[in-house]
C-alpha cells in the first residue's frame, strides 16, 4: 500500500474526514474482498499522482463496521467521496482506473 493512504479506524474516521482541507475518499473493503484487492493498485496510483488534490484513505470494514454501517455500506468495495464533512459522491464496486477517474470528477 502506498504510504499517501491513510488507513481509518472508528477512532480516526471522524477527525481525518472532517479535518481534511481536500476532498476525502474512503475505500471501504475487507481483506476476503476480491474485488477490493483489484481497485487497492488503482487507488494507490491515483493516491500518489492526485496528492494535494485529493486524500485517499482506506477503512477495513471488519475492523470498523460501525462506520461502514453508519454510511450504509451494503457491499464492498464502496468508496465514498466526503468533502468538507459531508458525502459528495458515491462508487460502488471495482472500476477500471479511467472510469473510476471520471466517477471522482479527477
Amino acid at each position: 500500500m502506498s504510504e499517501k493512504i491513510t488507513n481509518l479506524t472508528e477512532a480516526t474516521f471522524d477527525e481525518v474526514v472532517n479535518s481534511s482541507a481536500e476532498p476525502v475518499i474512503v475505500d471501504f473493503w475487507a481483506e476476503w474482498c476480491g474485488p477490493c484487492k483489484m481497485v487497492a493498485p488503482i487507488l494507490n496510483e491515483i493516491a500518489e499522482e492526485q496528492e494535494g488534490k485529493i486524500k485517499v484513505t482506506k477503512l477495513n470494514v471488519d475492523e470498523s463496521p460501525a462506520v461502514a454501517q453508519r454510511f450504509g455500506v451494503m457491499s464492498i468495495p464502496t468508496m465514498i467521496v466526503f468533502r468538507d464533512g459531508e458525502i459528495d459522491r458515491r462508487i460502488v464496486g471495482a472500476k477500471g482506473k479511467a472510469q473510476l477517474m471520471a466517477e471522482l470528477g479527477l
